[in-house]
């Protein structure tokens, strides 16, 4: 497969998994987090993947004022750069595994239009569909998105006029990503993220990959990210195959080994690679043109 004529760079600036401790460059306030949008984009990133979190505690939150101040620090810089919001929170499930019936501290489930209140008030150019439910790392942590829970935020996404980044974490829910194109509740083109790497989903496997976007849709774009370690070579395992790279600290704090990065470095490093192998670095507006994305306002 070609190389794509050009590399979307994402960057993933914060998340929502326990890394504010681990490191002192990951983003928590929303002055922080717009900030390092801003870098991300400065050094080359076309599209910002935005989480928020709790200023005072650096816990995950759902908070659509939170998303309101970064979004609107992000465009008051006048920086150009593609604004992609999660939509994934609310999927949290910790159970007792003596009394499965019991949830744990920890859970945040709603429904699916509820993981939807700041995309329908901000509208952003992209936000991501969580694909399915997974068991979420060891122990007894579920993340839940089902059929139905799927098919209602698609379809309100799509009434948006918002392009669904669909995350894509095991092969049957790129089968089920299929099936809502099949059903209208997803428009051309499709955008599609492979996480790799992520217990127990689909692994970090060159392999794997390259069957996975062997079951992508004809014109889909697609991009995928792997963790820790694996962030950078999987930036080349992505381009080789003809898709698009995502790095940033939500999957990733090391530079080198014991070395902190920040989202700017890790972008930079995301363009030499892309670089080295021949490709070059799409811009916002070519993302934006080959995701289906409105022009810049």
């Amino acid at each position: 497969m070609p190389l794509t004529e050009s590399t979307i760079i994402t960057a993933a600036l914060t998340g929502a998994g326990d890394t504010v401790g681990r490191s002192p460059h990951v983003p928590v306030t929303p002055e922080q987090i717009a900030s390092s949008a801003v870098d991300a984009a400065n050094a080359g990133a076309a599209v910002v993947h935005i989480h928020v979190r709790d200023p005072e505690t650096g816990a995950p939150s759902r908070d659509t004022r939170l998303y309101q101040e970064v979004v609107e620090r992000v465009k008051a810089t006048d920086v150009d750069v593609v604004i992609n919001l999660t939509a994934g929170m609310g999927g949290d499930l910790v159970i007792d595994p003596e009394r499965p019936l019991e949830q744990l501290e920890g859970t945040d489930l709603v429904g699916g239009l509820e993981r939807l209140p700041h995309v329908e008030e901000l509208l952003p150019d992209i936000c991501t569909l969580d694909c399915g439910s997974l068991n979420f790392g060891d122990g007894s942590n579920l993340y839940v998105s089902t059929p139905d829970m799927l098919r209602t935020g698609a379809k309100r996404i799509q009434e948006l006029g918002v392009r669904p980044e669909l995350e894509i974490f095991d092969t049957g829910q790129l089968w089920f990503a299929k099936q809502l194109l099949a059903e209208g509740l997803l428009d051309d083109p499709t955008v599609f993220q492979l996480c790799m790497g992520i217990p127990w989903g689909a692994p970090a496997d060159p392999g794997v990959l390259n069957s996975m976007v062997n079951m992508l849709p004809e014109g889909a774009q697609w991009a995928s990210f792997a963790l820790g370690r694996m962030q950078m070579p999987w930036v080349a395992q992505s381009i080789l195959l003809g898709g698009n790279a995502r790095v940033g600290l939500e999957d990733n704090l090391y530079l080198s080994r014991g070395v902190k990065a920040t989202n700017g470095q890790l972008v930079e490093r995301a363009v030499q690679i892309t670089e080295s192998l021949g490709a070059t670095v799409a811009t916002p507006d070519e993302a934006r043109q080959r995701m289906g994305l409105k022009p810049r306002s």
